[in-house]
């Protein structure tokens, strides 16, 4: 017994909590379908967001429930139509802005079929993803998309498929797993990037961030190396700092980028924190990011425009990604053929202050 309560309020308590669940069980589909006038269908495909019922006719019928204590059943329903209306969404980290940006891109398409979404971060951490996975599976829902952590078999993709959960890629593709992917194309963006430093003058660029170990790092790295080429330059490997995604990581690598022997004069970040990162660093050095050092970004994020300096960086397309991501998985539910594969989005440079001449140090 709660301490505070009598036994005579703690018993008048749990039989009217008693009652409340009695009658809210007694409510039936018919009770709120013969109190609006309208069929059991129509309250039925009303308490599932169906498009099928008119958003006046629909909100009319939830407020009725609500108001009598009518609770739906999704868990029942599912059971009814095979679709359980939640679908999974996994990626790296909800923090990083990017992914940010992806998620209201697929929130805005889901919305619009009246899906739900459970979202989880794996962090790169492969055993955390398979645990969100299989609680999709044992809920039943209708399908996931995912941006695949670091080390992620194609098993792992297709043993979902094989078990009735569609799974679309974002951002990252998987080798071996034969699922529609949607991402930037990484290799042409970067290229973008290094060959505005080039054009600009620069011969003595670094690319820092990044890992060969995602699609998207290897990618990056290759586009960096054959504008480098093609232009004659050889990308020394001491100008590769592999391994930051953040702005503190970024910060932190400027003092290695400083000390270079080789003094380059321009960086290609891995993305716009690094590049965020990296600028404040040089800063801190007593150098200007834009006048005495270079810098460019990746994705373009809402932080870069507003950056001091502005960043130059490159448009990844990560809400176009989101919005297909989405629109390919709710296709696949509802039976169109959506072919496996990576669906590229081409890239946009934007030129703002943060790249210049090259000045030697």
């Amino acid at each position: 017994m709660p301490d505070g309560i009598s036994p005579k309020r703690f018993k008048d308590r749990v039989g009217c909590e008693s009652r409340e669940g009695r009658l809210a069980q007694k409510i039936k589909l018919s009770t709120i379908a013969d109190a609006l006038g309208v069929s059991t269908a129509t309250v039925s495909l009303a308490l599932r967001d169906s498009p099928l019922v008119a958003d006046a006719t629909r909100d009319r019928i939830k407020e009725h429930a609500r108001a009598i204590g009518y609770i739906y059943n999704r868990r029942a329903a599912s059971l009814r139509t095979s679709r359980s209306g939640i679908v999974g969404v996994v990626v790296h980290d909800i923090m990083n802005p990017f992914f940010a940006e992806i998620l209201r891109s697929i929130e805005s398409e889901l919305d619009r079929s009246r899906q739900t979404f459970l979202l989880s971060n794996h962090y790169d951490q492969l055993e955390k993803q398979r645990t969100f996975i299989d609680t999709l599976l044992q809920l039943g829902a209708d399908g996931v998309i995912m941006s695949p952590a670091i080390g992620t078999p194609p098993q792992d993709i297709m043993m979902a498929e094989e078990n009735g959960l569609p799974a679309v890629l974002i951002a990252r593709s998987v080798e071996g797993a034969d699922v529609p992917a949607f991402r930037g194309d990484d290799a042409y963006g970067i290229g973008l990037a290094t060959n505005h430093l080039i054009s600009l003058g620069h011969r003595r660029i670094a690319m820092i961030g990044g890992t060969d170990q995602t699609s998207t790092g290897r990618d990056r790295f290759r586009g960096y190396v054959v504008a480098m080429e093609s232009a004659g330059l050889e990308p020394l490997p001491s100008w590769r700092l592999p391994g930051p995604r953040t702005k503190q990581a970024g910060f932190e690598a400027s003092a290695t980028f400083l000390a270079l022997k080789d003094k380059p004069t321009a960086a290609v970040c891995w993305n716009d924190l690094v590049a965020i990162g990296l600028m404040n660093g040089i800063a801190r050095a007593g150098l200007v990011p834009g006048v005495d050092i270079s810098v460019t970004g990746y994705d373009d994020l809402e932080e870069a425009a507003i950056a001091t300096p502005a960043l130059t960086t490159v448009w990844n397309g990560q809400r176009e990604v989101g919005r297909l991501a989405a629109r390919a998985l709710i296709d696949r539910l509802n039976g169109i053929e959506v072919h496996g594969g990576q669906k590229l989005i081409r890239p946009e440079l934007h030129i703002r202050q943060s790249t210049g001449k090259p000045v030697e140090r």
